[in-house]
């Protein structure tokens, strides 16, 4: 599946992405700083009634957000890898725990520990196609 859509739209974007990845739980984040990644999650965080604000974890590494119509402990984990050293401080810090526990979990910057992931993972790349204008495509690089 391939996006393009304008900063505009991100709403729409995040519903069709949802749609096409229903029943899917871990999604990597690919792209460059400033792709957009927080932004695009932040819009489907909203799309699933995420009712908290909604930030970048650079430096929690990990936030866990809960849909305001949450069934049996619905969770939602948003986790940056971006200060991460290595895959085994990234399971230090719990993150290997948030990708197994089948809560939906969604990752900046994965290749700072390309080993821990699932292999069903979902693999996202998120570029510029204009200033503002971006490019989602699901799928291997």
């Amino acid at each position: 599946m391939e996006l393009i859509f304008h900063l505009d739209a991100i709403r729409d974007a995040a519903r069709r992405f949802l749609a096409e990845t229903k029943g899917k739980t871990v999604f990597a984040f690919h792209g460059e700083m400033g792709a957009g990644k927080t932004t695009f999650i932040h819009a489907i965080c909203d799309e699933k009634g995420i009712r908290d604000i909604v930030s970048s974890p650079t430096f929690s590494i990990i936030n866990e957000y809960r849909p305001e119509d949450a069934k049996n402990g619905e969770k939602i984990f948003h986790i940056d890898l971006y200060r991460m050293k290595d895959q085994e401080e990234a399971m230090l810090a719990g993150v290997e725990d948030c990708l197994y526990s089948g809560a939906i979990c969604f990752v900046e910057w994965p290749e700072k520990a390309p080993g821990i992931f699932p292999p069903d993972t979902e693999h996202i790349y998120i570029t510029l196609a204009g200033s503002e204008t971006r490019k989602l495509r699901i799928g291997r690089n």
